[in-house]
């Protein structure tokens, strides 16, 4: 296909100067898009513009912060004359705050790791649905879950707090795309399973975790996912090939969900 997928589109991409936003990003630029991506890290942000070609710009925030998706929305109206879709990617494990099984999950763990996946995102949405409501345009939001929020895996990634925070954000992502639908505001949600990025380290240098994932996630030969392999998803999601789908949770997950995993 010839066509440009997202020409003319202008997105913000919350957690986009890295991993799954970054790539996502760089593949927006191509189809058609200017973008604005948010990064907490100001050299990661400086990076990620250089890649976007001219094509984007890059804003230094905290997703945790209600003021950054606001700032981002603002300058992409303000640079690329409006706003049409929002891509949520920010969050992170729990880990290193306390997340893990029930018994040994701390409050904090608990606390930290819903204010990281679930608050942010409830920010960056909330963000851009008060935008296209005040453009009095439609528009699309797709946030980023995983597929912990439905189909666990005991043995390897036991985070409890990490997957209520992603089991809520399939529930969220469906009552807002309800709420929103007459709007013609459109929100879905992309679940992926283990994906290389810098969050999955603990898990993509562990022999016996990638033993298992050969056979959990069996596709193109069974292995660890790879960012783009989420990006024709985001390009779907948002563009006008979606303009009639809306609350779909789409797992792009290797085959997890529906695969037993040996290990």
């Amino acid at each position: 296909m010839d066509q440009l997928w997202l020409a003319n589109k202008r997105i913000v991409v919350i957690g986009g100067t890295t991993g799954l936003g970054l790539s996502a990003a760089q593949v927006f630029v191509r189809q058609g898009a200017r973008v604005v991506v948010v990064g907490r890290k100001e050299e990661s942000c400086k990076a990620a513009e250089s890649q976007l070609n001219g094509f984007g710009m890059a804003l230094n925030g905290d997703a945790t912060d209600p003021a950054t998706a606001v700032s981002a929305i603002a300058l992409c109206q303000g640079e690329y004359g409006g706003f049409d879709g929002l891509y949520h990617v920010a969050g992170g494990s729990g880990r290193r705050f306390g997340d893990g099984p029930l018994h040994a999950l701390t409050l904090d763990g608990w606390n930290r790791t819903f204010e990281l996946n679930l608050t942010s995102l409830m920010l960056s949405n909330q963000a851009a649905v008060n935008a296209f409501l005040e453009q009095k345009t439609g528009g699309t939001i797709l946030n980023m879950g995983s597929v912990l929020g439905f189909s666990p895996s005991p043995k390897y990634f036991a985070t409890h707090a990490y997957a209520a925070t992603k089991s809520a954000i399939i529930g969220f992502t469906k009552s807002i795309a309800a709420y929103y639908a007459h709007n013609d505001i459109r929100v879905n949600a992309i679940t992926p399973a283990l994906v290389e990025t810098p969050m999955a380290q603990r898990a993509a240098n562990d022999e016996t975790i990638l033993n298992f994932i050969s056979t959990k996630q069996p596709l193109d030969g069974g292995r660890i996912g790879q960012a783009s392999d989420l990006d024709g998803a985001a390009v779907y999601f948002m563009s006008d090939y979606s303009r009639f789908t809306t609350g779909q949770i789409l797992a792009v997950d290797g085959g997890w969900a529906v695969s037993e995993g040996q290990g």
